[in-house]
């Protein structure tokens, strides 16, 4: 039986003393100078007449989710923690507030999970874990299929929820989703991908090697992908056997609680998923607990650095994905219209707030005559609150965000490179709060801010170099290693692209080259921190440790035998 909340403390799972980050950016990835103790506000009040509020279509779509969804609000509410199969107010009297990066209203205020409500989650996830290894991977393969065709079934309300909290287009927030269910179907698959290896060594000798869930895991995830990012975890972490404890983005939690809400409804278990939200405490409890054994994140350099060494220091598996700095070739004789459309996609969809967008061009000689038109296009895209017909990008998550990526963009000049497209004066006529910046495009190159940083915002940085050599040399320099791609209409000079490259995720004529997850997810150099990658076949060795059996079954034993062999056994 499982103490109630407020009941249970494991000594030395939350110490007094934790090391807080003086710059957190777990859900702030690419940089955010707001401390934790700024975003952490006191509980719901009345809102004044004078405070911003949701119209339109963002409206309608925030009443819809408010009346469907348990664990979340759209309404200036508070979002609960999901605590051993139950929708659960915290008692803490410090919260978060969720903003419409359109407009600065209200949508929901998060709690920073109490030290007792961290426990109960932690308690009542390793308390389901003995049961749930033990059922079949064919009962843990069903709750996969009946999640995937729940998820497909409410995909609108997870995206609405995405547009409304983090900014992105409706139609940007719908992709965010279809690339975690992805996962959720490669999950599905687990009965064919999780198969054991099993040898006869010996005469009446086997060897069998068995995967073995781990126990309790955790995830932490960042704001930038919602609903993505959490099913890179929930899946694969629970159909291998294990117990979630989940902890979403304090700026972004909506998804994660829909999400939630569906796994149950799918059969999940009690205490199998659990859910807290907040910010550093909450991390920190999370590497320093000694009952979860593996940490899975996603966000910025500095927050992953302190969660995997923080985490690996108490001696539980971490896989972190940090930074990027993606470079897109274009070579002379790629196909232009195909090439640019392309760059100009992935440089500044969901306003650059993506770990694989293109944010730098290595325009290759004669390639950079194209440069005007690729500014031009630049020109044409639509900035404008995510439900808005015909929006290419949205807002940024934050005002910080947004002075950010100013303040980067704007340092191009100051340090000797050029502004050839400048969106940071951008102001939306409809929504004069929002935190929109418009498509930049600057030629800077290897130290300079612009180029050196992860700006995380709708900026392009061009290079210009004579040859492809040189432009192999300037990516494998660069210390980020999460993905790269070049547009070629000749094969030899692909092929010498992909085998030279140093990074670990290549398109060729592919300007957002994410494997799709029956592959795994495999970036390289200052990405990442930790050996083994996110979904796919890398997931289940992620979930799992291996337990290698060797048995003997003497077929002569068939037979009574009154012979003993005192011979030193020889497996041969």
């Amino acid at each position: 039986m499982i103490a109630p909340i407020g009941a249970l403390r494991t000594p030395g799972a939350r110490a007094g003393s934790a090391i807080r980050l003086t710059c957190w950016r777990t859900a702030q990835r690419g940089g955010l100078h707001t401390s934790p103790r700024a975003l952490l506000a006191r509980p719901a009040q009345a809102s004044s007449s004078s405070s911003p509020s949701l119209g339109g279509a963002s409206l309608l779509q925030a009443r819809d989710i408010e009346s469907k969804w348990a664990g979340t609000s759209t309404s200036g509410g508070t979002t609960k923690n999901y605590i051993n199969g139950h929708f659960v107010d915290s008692t803490t009297d410090r919260w978060v507030d969720v903003h419409d990066p359109a407009t600065q209203t209200v949508l929901s205020r998060v709690p920073e999970t109490t030290p007792e409500e961290f426990d109960a989650a932690v308690a009542n996830a390793q308390a389901a874990f003995p049961e749930w290894r033990a059922a079949s991977l064919l009962t843990r393969q069903q709750v996969m299929f009946r999640l995937q065709a729940l998820i497909r079934d409410h995909m609108d309300d997870i995206a609405a929820a995405i547009t409304l909290e983090q900014g992105k287009t409706f139609a940007d927030a719908k992709g965010d989703v279809l690339r975690g269910l992805q996962v959720v179907e490669v999950a599905c698959g687990i009965t064919s991908t999780a198969l054991e290896d099993k040898l006869e060594v010996s005469r009446d000798m086997d060897t069998y090697a068995r995967r073995e869930p781990l126990g309790v895991t955790a995830a932490i995830c960042p704001f930038n992908f919602p609903a993505m990012i959490p099913l890179w975890s929930i899946p694969m972490a629970t159909v291998t056997g294990n117990t979630l404890v989940l902890k979403p983005s304090e700026r972004v939690p909506g998804a994660s609680m829909i999400i939630t809400e569906l796994a149950e409804r799918a059969g999940m278990p009690k205490g199998v998923l659990n859910v807290v939200n907040g910010t550093v405490e909450t991390v920190n409890a999370i590497c320093d607990d000694p009952r979860i054994k593996a940490i899975s994140f996603v966000g910025s350099d500095r927050a992953g650095a302190h969660i995997y060494h923080r985490g690996t220091a108490n001696g539980k598996r971490v896989q972190a994905n940090l930074g990027a700095k993606n470079h897109a070739v274009i070579m002379p004789d790629a196909n232009k219209n195909f090439a640019l459309n392309s760059v100009a996609g992935a440089a500044f969809g969901a306003a650059g707030q993506r770990c694989m967008a293109l944010s730098v061009l290595v325009a290759v000689g004669d390639s950079a005559d194209w440069i005007p038109e690729l500014v031009e296009r630049a020109k044409q895209l639509k900035i404008s609150q995510g439900f808005d017909d015909g929006a290419d990008l949205g807002p940024l998550i934050s005002p910080q965000a947004r002075e950010r990526v100013i303040a980067l963009t704007r340092s191009v000049e100051r340090e000797g490179g050029r502004i050839l497209l400048d969106g940071t004066d951008f102001k939306h006529p409809k929504f004069p709060d929002g935190n929109f910046v418009g498509p930049s495009i600057v030629e800077a190159g290897p130290g300079m801010q612009a180029y050196d940083l992860e700006i995380f915002g709708p900026t392009l940085v061009i290079v210009r170099v004579k040859t492809l050599d040189e432009a192999i040399s300037l990516i494998n320099r660069n210390k980020y290693g999460n993905g790269t791609a070049i547009f070629t209409a000749n094969g030899a000079t692909a092929r010498k692209f992909e085998k030279d490259i140093n990074a670990g995720q290549v398109g060729i004529n592919v300007p957002v080259p994410v494997p799709l997850p029956m592959f795994a997810w495999s970036g390289n150099k200052g990405s990442v921190l930790g050996d083994i990658g996110f979904y796919g076949k890398s997931a289940i060795n992620f979930y799992t440790s291996f337990k290698t059996v060797t048995s003997m079954w003497r077929s002569a034993d068939a037979q009574l035998s009154e012979k003993a062999s005192v011979n030193m056994p020889t497996m041969s």
